[in-house]
């Protein structure tokens, strides 16, 4: 079993170095950190009394590591659930922050588990998960990594600036829906026909 550490790493590797892309609403992003966690935090790495683009690139992979395990995992009690679950649920938080439970939390309540969609693990939220995992153990991980793939389809739906990370310029499956289905069982991938038809509507 992977530990935290192992699986922070492997979402440092994904996120890569530096990046500020006009079309990301989070901002200057280094290894998956963005702007808005780093002035949240107070790390103004450069001591120049304020928190901005320089303090991003100087931020360090462990000091990543770090902010990813205690504020994206044991802050959010990520922890607490069925740890088939920790990798793509502490993946989509680094990615989505709360919208990564929220998820979870419809999810649970289309398997007919009361819950509150708040965004926020509770008693509430981590039992529906333990017992949803009981009973599916071999189901859960999955329709949760197809249900963030969907939130990712919905977004660039929605969003046209947001399709370059769900397509890549081929025209072939872009960053976002990769990821998703690092998570997901091999026979639940999308073939390359079937992405094609999901995105036709696109353009």
């Amino acid at each position: 079993m992977q530990t935290v550490q192992d699986i922070a790493e492997e979402i440092v590797g994904r996120e890569g170095g530096f990046v500020n892309d006009p079309d990301d609403p989070g901002g200057a992003t280094n290894y998956g950190v963005t702007i808005h966690t780093m002035q949240r935090l107070g790390l103004d790495l450069d001591r120049d009394g304020d928190v901005d683009v320089r303090d991003v690139r100087r931020l360090s992979r462990a000091q990543a590591v770090e902010i990813f395990v205690t504020h994206y995992f044991e802050r959010p009690r990520i922890a607490e659930l069925p740890a088939p679950l920790h990798a793509s649920v502490f993946d989509m938080y680094v990615n989505a922050g709360g919208n990564a439970v929220k998820i979870l939390q419809r999810l649970l309540n289309s398997m007919g588990h009361e819950v509150t969609v708040d965004g926020a693990l509770g008693p509430q939220s981590i039992g529906a998960a333990r017992d949803a995992y009981n009973v599916a153990p071999d189901h859960l991980v999955d329709a949760y990594g197809i249900a963030r793939r969907n939130y990712y389809f919905r977004i660039a739906d929605n969003r046209p600036a947001s399709r370059k990370y769900a397509r890549s310029r081929a025209g072939g499956k872009g960053g976002w829906i990769k990821r998703a289905e690092e998570f997901i069982a091999p026979r639940f991938h999308l073939t390359d026909v079937q992405f094609r038809e999901r995105v036709a509507s696109w353009g």
